[in-house]
């Protein structure tokens, strides 16, 4: 019987991530016991008071989500880490692999609750932590106000009611739908217009490079597409030298043995936006990524960029 130790975040939807993956892993490896480890991340532990871009800065090599699951992961504490992609710095860790992208991906979008765009009253006040879905909202209904809001689902839903509640919460829908509560949902907002985190709604499937048993025992688990798709969005976020705290939108979908590419740069304040689209083959997801950031790059993102990277680190 062979052991295979299953690293994560200590979330509620961290544990439903891992149990989604592991659900077929273990009708498809009926001989491997799979133990799920739970990792405190720095991003995890001040949920009250530090923003996501503070978090970052004080957390080592500024990965508040990742770090120290990786640090378990090259030190034989776990042997695979299961992480939202979208949390993942895009920079490759050295001694680290991530696998070919596992489907079926969860839904892309981000979600109101609470209230939908078009009913959201004048000055509305709307809870969100991320620089992207702050600029974009913004860009949308440069009159409402946002308000920085960290944590884990539940709680950040619970801002809807009580004392100095929000009047809405923008979220993923990956999320909601990873912990069944979807119901909660009021808008899901458009791709074209409110474009999603590069690799949202992917799961990152994180090992050694030197674990042969390992990666012999979980080769050909990806789905060619989703693998595809993200790793065409994340091209693009690394070309735009971007991170989790930089308002870079990306969405790729396949059609046949075609590859399909949009990428949105915001700034802050929701006033300059500049979007690129360009089609590739399925086979060179990368270099679609990267003809995307140029173009972005060309039409102004690096004016963009500029302003937001010294308030991001």
């Amino acid at each position: 019987m062979t052991t295979v130790i299953v690293g994560s975040r200590a979330s509620r939807l961290a544990r439903a991530q891992v149990r989604e993956w592991l659900e077929p892993m273990r009708k498809r490896y009926p001989h491997v016991t799979f133990k799920q480890r739970v990792i405190l991340e720095g991003g995890d532990e001040d949920r009250q008071t530090a923003s996501l871009s503070e978090v970052a800065a004080k957390t080592e090599s500024g990965n508040a989500f990742s770090g120290k699951q990786q640090r378990a992961l090259l030190a034989g504490d776990a042997d695979v880490v299961v992480h939202s992609f979208k949390d993942l710095p895009t920079e490759p860790t050295p001694g680290l692999t991530v696998l070919p992208v596992p489907g079926p991906r969860e839904d892309v979008r981000d979600v109101l609750c609470g209230h939908t765009l078009a009913t959201l009253p004048p000055g509305a006040r709307v809870g969100t932590g991320a620089q992207r879905r702050i600029a974009q909202l913004l860009a949308l209904r440069p009159d409402v106000v946002t308000v920085p809001i960290r944590g884990n689902v539940p709680p950040r839903l619970g801002r809807l009611k009580g004392p100095g509640a929000v009047d809405a919460v923008l979220l993923a829908a990956a999320g909601l739908g990873r912990l069944g509560i979807g119901s909660d949902v009021s808008e899901r907002l458009d791709v074209e217009t409110f474009p999603p985190s590069p690799g949202q709604g992917a799961l990152a499937i994180q090992v050694r490079t030197d674990d042969e048993r390992v990666r012999e025992l979980l080769a050909g688990i990806g789905d060619p597409d989703v693998d595809a798709a993200v790793r065409a969005e994340r091209s693009m976020l690394e070309a735009l030298h971007g991170g989790c705290s930089v308002p870079v939108g990306a969405h790729a979908t396949v059609d046949a043995d075609m590859l399909r590419l949009s990428g949105t740069v915001t700034s802050l304040d929701g006033k300059t936006q500049v979007r690129a689209t360009a089609s590739g083959p399925l086979s060179a997801p990368e270099g679609l990524g990267k003809a995307v950031a140029s173009e972005l790059l060309e039409r102004g993102a690096d004016g963009i960029l500029a302003t937001i990277r010294p308030s991001t680190q």
